[in-house]
């Protein structure tokens, strides 16, 4: 995997024609495909409709019963809550954690912003404890910040 054209695919996905949901999903799958540590890849919302809820949005992976979550709630809401990168290297070992599913051992979030504003989040999971190194950390970060020009 190299970060630097996996970096170069979700530009052209960003840049490309078509609806920002399906971008979204292709950056899921590309993400997905991509990078092995990777088993849940998706995006969160920013509800447009309830104050302080992300709603599930284009993802990869199992079903997850989490389609709304409030801000602080979770490692997600918490991401959301203070606008910080959240790395999780064990959940287990995590009081606020929402299981999606029994299988995960870490978990990264990425808040995007829209200027001062979340718009978004990226969420990723994997069944691999301690799987997020500062190059996934970094590669994340900066989908979020191209995926900030859908919104």
């Amino acid at each position: 995997m190299n970060l630097n054209v996996v970096l170069a695919e979700v530009d052209s996905i960003v840049k490309g024609a078509g609806e920002r949901e399906k971008k979204l999903q292709a950056i899921c799958e590309l993400l997905d495909r991509e990078v092995s540590p990777f088993d849940w890849t998706g995006f969160y919302l920013v509800s447009e409709k309830k104050e302080r809820v992300l709603e599930l949005g284009p993802y990869v992976g199992e079903e997850t019963d989490h389609t709304e979550i409030p801000f602080g709630q979770g490692i997600c809401g918490q991401a959301a809550q203070t606008l910080e990168t959240f790395v999780v290297q064990d959940v287990r070992k995590e009081g606020n954690y929402l299981a999606c599913s029994p299988d995960v051992r870490s978990e990264i979030v990425v808040p995007v912003m829209k200027g001062e504003r979340m718009v978004a989040e990226l969420d990723i999971d994997s069944h691999t404890e301690g799987a997020i190194t500062p190059e996934l950390r970094e590669l994340c970060e900066a989908v979020a910040v191209k995926v900030s020009r859908l919104f």
